[in-house]
């Protein structure tokens, strides 16, 4: 699996900044609003000392890290789901990732311009989750509409009908995910419409620590999210970021090794280890008979495989095994 993440924020709150650091890419940075019209879309590499070391024991031909794929979208501001600014046009091009970074200015500076005119970190966070609210709103709204049509006699689209009526409602009080109700969160219909609500958001305060008010944590902790203070003027890299990304989403990291390459494959926490044979081929999981398994660390420690059967460390495992992060697996299949 591939883990894309949006960006999103008001204009000049450090947006393009965090993408030109994220991929090295080059993109449009300007101070003045709406300098990013277009997404931006950039592939990032995982950092990974595992797979550095298991590509220099294997003296693999190739390395290939994990990739988080990054969108960044124009900023955001007040009312743009009434059409102010660019409007909410670009939040359609988030839909599909996993996960929001909210980008929220906590520096003063007074010589880039804020869209609000002062800086209110608390405030800015209220604007851009609304926003995504709204966005969430219309995308309900629709399929309210469709199922108007189809529940006539159909219980089972009765019951989505009652459950999108419900959502609707709730979004409407300027719910956010974790806000609400389970029966909501996890009906299979409403996970299907990929709501922004819903996706875990991790808030970038750009910034320095002396710029982050204790009651800007305890908003962030009451959303029951996650945030990051990084300066992103003095910031080279954030694998940091990257690290927090794949915590949050719950998700983790199985290598294979050999003389042809080293990789690193992103899976959730408790895959099986036939599903995660179908993450490196789809046929690996419908003939899946067995893995060797080992610890990336193990398997430096004994200097080969063939030792680090000897040792013990080595071990066959079947359809039952849960992958743990910084495996090494060798899959047999049919």
């Amino acid at each position: 699996m591939k883990l894309s993440i949006g960006i999103v924020g008001l204009p000049n709150v450090g947006k393009s900044t965090l993408f030109k650091i994220l991929t090295k890419k080059e993109v449009n940075i300007a101070n003045y609003p709406f300098a990013t019209i277009d997404p931006n879309v950039g592939i990032v590499s995982v950092p990974d000392e595992r797979l550095d070391k298991l590509f220099s024991f294997s003296r693999s031909a190739k390395k290939i890290p994990a990739v988080v794929e990054f969108y960044d979208i124009a900023g955001l501001v007040k009312d743009a789901n009434k059409g102010e600014g660019l409007g909410n046009q670009f939040l359609a091009n988030i839909r599909e990732t996993n996960a929001i970074i909210q980008v929220v200015r906590c520096f003063q500076g007074g010589e880039i311009i804020h869209v609000e005119n002062n800086v209110n970190p608390e405030r800015d966070i209220d604007i851009i989750n609304l926003e995504l609210i709204f966005k969430d709103i219309e995308t309900v709204e629709k399929r309210i509409t469709s199922l108007e049509k189809e529940a006539r006699g159909d219980k089972k689209k009765e019951k989505s009908l009652e459950i999108m009526k419900k959502l609707k409602e709730n979004l409407l009080t300027n719910k956010l995910a974790n806000q609400l109700p389970e029966e909501i969160k996890e009906d299979k219909e409403v996970r299907e419409l990929n709501l922004l609500a819903l996706k875990p958001q991790i808030y970038l305060l750009n910034g320095n620590s002396t710029d982050v008010s204790e009651s800007l944590k305890e908003k962030i902790k009451n959303l029951k999210a996650d945030f990051l203070i990084f300066d992103l003027a003095a910031a080279e890299n954030i694998d940091e970021l990257i690290k927090k990304s794949y915590e949050i989403l719950g998700l983790i990291s199985f290598f294979t090794t050999g003389v042809d390459e080293s990789r690193a494959w992103t899976i959730k926490k408790e895959t099986k280890a036939p599903e995660a044979a179908g993450v490196i081929h789809t046929d690996f999981e419908k003939k899946f008979i067995r893995a060797d398994v080992i610890n990336w660390q193990d398997l430096l420690n004994c200097g080969g495989w063939a030792e680090a059967r000897q040792k013990g460390k080595l071990r066959t495992e079947g359809k039952e095994y849960t992958v743990k992060d910084g495996d090494v697996l060798e899959i047999r299949h049919g």
